[in-house]
């Protein structure tokens, strides 16, 4: 067999092949990359197929263009490198892993950087909110780039693996059983999204072993123009129908499909590859003398091919060969013009130029072709690509329709990257509207995530928020609390203004209590009065009356400050709650002692012409109410003057309710009060408690004793309640205190003398009253 008998190998004097164009992978380019940069052979990458076309640039320089098949004439390549010094060019789709390599500085690439494939993959992701897909992949060196870079972009964005498989080669695949491609199976039915990436190498493969099984009920993403087997089994073809396919974006070479609708073998009679295609398409025969076609139809085109067969449209591989058919003349056209403005005048023989002179045309050269679109060799200039959103339908059966529905663009703004048109997409079959792929239904608002143990992230439990905090979105990892003047709604999804209040005239409570405070006044009023009107009457005049006129109108007073607790607060009202309070209680309480005190010495003294009796008959008992008065005025006086009550605002105790009280300012000068007080009526019940059997028609010591005890009662179970309560209860609970304790003086003390005055006027006589006396005094001595 002669030379010219071999394709694409030309080693001859008159003609070298000066520029080889191949689609290695990376596995080819470290085999062959290391022969290759000894000779400093540019390598251009277009094409991902494996195909191979002779060029010639005759015309040009006499050198010959071959595009290289690398899985076919791979030892034909070294050896035209080595023999003929030809420029060795390499194709395929663009590697990152070969630039990041760095060891082929001579390696140019054609096509345009998918760098952003992963990006785009997610964003469709994030546009039907998929959040659970599986990853299948291929084995090699791209697909554990794509693998790491689309994890690095699912993390990013919340989006979780729910299997990540890889796909062995095809000889792998025979020596293992198929059983472990079980993610094609219903035992994974709650994924229902899967990403497909695949390389070059293993496309066939992965057409094999997708098509082993029928899955219709899920949706495929993948990388690029689906090349489906075309052996005509329906069950693979209707897999894939509703397939979404991210494709490079490309404009349209012009006359590129009337080139492909009118060529033919007859017209590339050298083009084995057309014969063959003819052969198996349009019936012909072949002639048994020189192998040429015969009873085919002169005018046949492929335009006949049913698309399932045949595809006119300008694939990512055709384009890519287009555009280096371009770069290359170009490079060429630009280092031979140089040649010709330095070569001498009148020289008329070119000298033949070396493969490596060509790569500083190759590096730098930048061109548009003739679709409009910019062409560079330099991997470091170059743009991620734009991708077109195909959707593959196959519905009726072998429609084979490949339909932009959609692009992503890389180099716009985020909100700008995704362009979809949802109404256009055919889902796959057994899916009748916008699929989920979710391992938990999103978390309403009012509901926070709650991670399931040993699952991935976005597998959750929707957990209630507590109670004040608000969850406003879906899929809230925390709940967020309101502020403290606002309230978190029942649906706990909104945060409402709190309503200001206070203990007001205008609420039940308030009304109650300031009624039974009213009520109180005016009881206590008319006893005063009662008392005034029988002031000559023995009941009245056996007590001293001047300390019980006191302690009515200071019980009066102690019923009117529990007023001073209603109503809005301000400055004013809670001084005077506290100071108020201490003060007509002290006189109330010191009156009580005082009575207490003139009943005890009134009975002790027998013998006239003492110091004590002449105490008694000139009122000193009486002088206790000032002295027990004043030093209840010093303490209300240092605590008004160190830390006084102030407004405040209670926004916790009543759910959406901003409550204004009156803080105590400090609490130990408030105890101070209190206790001042209760040591008073401890002493009070303490000295009647003494007197209770002393000899007496109208001996009240038992009527003061009972009252101290119920003074006494009231406060002592006033201390844990007030400390336990908030709010508005809490300061009706300091006015029920007060309102109950001057109740039991008021009815202790004054109902069973106001009892004899109206019911029993009989035993309010100076007879019976002397009388009694003097058997009393009898008895008692």
């Amino acid at each position: 067999m002669g030379q010219d008998e071999i394709p694409n190998y030309i080693c001859r004097r008159e003609s070298k092949s000066v520029v080889v164009l191949t689609g290695t992978s990376w596995t080819t380019a470290v085999q062959i990359g290391p022969l290759l940069e000894l000779y400093r052979f540019p390598q251009v990458r277009v094409d991902e197929r494996g195909r191979h076309v002779t060029i010639d640039f005759h015309t040009i320089s006499r050198c010959s263009l071959a595009l290289v098949r690398p899985e076919i004439v791979l030892c034909f390549i070294l050896l035209t490198s080595v023999l003929c010094h030809s420029l060795q060019i390499t194709f395929g789709a663009f590697d990152p892993l070969i630039v990041e390599n760095g060891q082929f500085s001579s390696l140019y690439q054609v096509a345009p950087k998918d760098t952003s494939l992963a990006l785009g993959m997610v964003s469709l992701m994030l546009h039907f909110s998929w959040t659970w897909v599986g990853l299948v992949v291929t084995e090699g060196q791209k697909g554990l780039q794509f693998i790491s870079d689309m994890r690095a972009e699912m993390d990013k964005n919340r989006i979780c693996a729910a299997f990540m498989k890889m796909i062995p080669t095809a000889f792998v695949s025979y020596l293992y059983n198929a059983n472990q491609y079980d993610f094609l199976t219903r035992e994974t039915s709650p994924v229902n999204v899967v990403v497909i990436y695949y390389d070059n190498e293993s496309l066939n493969d992965m057409n094999y072993l997708m098509g082993q099984y029928l899955v219709t009920w899920r949706v495929w993403v993948t990388n690029s123009k689906w090349h489906a087997d075309t052996a005509g089994r329906n069950f693979f073809l209707d897999s894939f129908h509703g397939i979404l396919i991210f494709s490079n974006h490309h404009e349209e070479i012009s006359g590129f499909k009337n080139f492909v609708q009118a060529v033919n073998p007859f017209k590339y009679p050298e083009d084995t590859f057309l014969t063959l295609l003819w052969f198996n398409n349009f019936h012909c025969l072949f002639s048994d003398s020189d192998c040429t076609l015969k009873n085919c139809a002169l005018n046949g085109s492929l335009a006949w091919l049913p698309a399932n067969y045949f595809d006119q449209a300008t694939s990512d591989s055709s384009y890519n060969i287009y555009n280096a058919v371009y770069a290359v003349a170009h490079a060429l056209h630009e280092m031979l013009s140089q040649q010709i403005q330095i070569s001498p005048l009148g020289e008329e023989k070119r000298k033949w130029v070396s493969p490596w002179q060509l790569h500083p045309f190759l590096k730098n050269i930048q061109l548009n072709n003739p679709a409009g679109e910019v062409v560079n060799l330099d991997d470091t200039r170059k743009l991620d690509t734009d991708y077109d959103i195909l959707n593959f339908w196959n519905f009726p059966e072998a429609l084979r329709l490949q339909v932009k529905v959609g692009a992503f663009s890389s180099q716009v703004p985020d909100d700008q990257q995704l362009s979809l048109s949802e109404d256009m997409i055919e889902w796959p079959t057994e899916i009748t509207q916008t699929p989920h792929s979710v391992c938990s239904d999103s978390c309403n608002p009012g509901f926070r995530k709650t991670p399931q143990k040993e699952k991935a992230s976005c597998c959750f439990d929707c957990t209630s928020c507590p109670e004040n905090e608000i969850a406003n979105d879906t899929d809230m990892e925390q709940c967020v609390k309101c502020p403290d003047h606002q309230y978190a709604n029942i649906a706990r999804n909104r945060c409402l203004p709190k309503s200001v209040t206070f203990l007001a005239y205008e609420d039940l409570l308030g009304k109650m209590l300031a009624g039974t405070a009213l009520t109180c006044v005016i009881l206590t009023a008319l006893v005063l009065g009662l008392f005034v009107k029988e002031r000559d009457t023995p009941i009245v005049k056996a007590n001293n009356r001047g300390l019980s006129y006191t302690l009515l109108i200071s019980l009066i007073f102690c019923f009117l400050c529990s007023l001073l607790f209603i109503g809005r607060p301000n400055t004013a009202t809670c001084v005077l709650q506290q100071t108020t309070f201490g003060v007509v209680f002290t006189v109330a309480i010191s009156t009580v002692l005082a009575k207490t005190v003139t009943v005890v010495l009134a009975f002790k003294i027998t013998a006239p012409g003492r110091k004590v009796r002449q105490m008694l008959v000139s009122g000193a008992p009486n002088y206790i109410i000032p002295i027990c008065s004043l030093i209840q005025l010093t303490l209300c006086g240092i605590w008004m003057g160190t830390n006084p009550p102030y407004i405040d605002t209670d926004a916790h105790s009543e759910h959406g309710h901003i409550i204004i009280v009156c803080n105590k300012g400090s609490l130990t000068a408030f105890y101070c009060v209190l206790g001042y007080l209760g040591s008073l009526a401890l002493g009070s019940f303490t000295l009647a408690f003494l007197a209770r059997n002393l000899p007496d028609t109208f001996n009240e010591a038992k009527y003061l004793t009972f009252s101290m005890l119920v003074f006494c009662s009231v406060w002592v179970t006033f201390l844990p309640v007030y400390h336990s309560t908030q709010g508005k209860a809490m300061v009706a609970m300091e006015v029920f205190s007060i309102l109950a304790s001057s109740t039991g003086l008021l009815g202790c003390i004054f109902a069973p003398k106001c009892y004899i005055i109206l019911l029993k006027p009989s035993r309010n006589s100076s007879y019976v009253y002397k009388e009694k006396t003097h058997f009393g005094r009898k008895i008692s001595l």
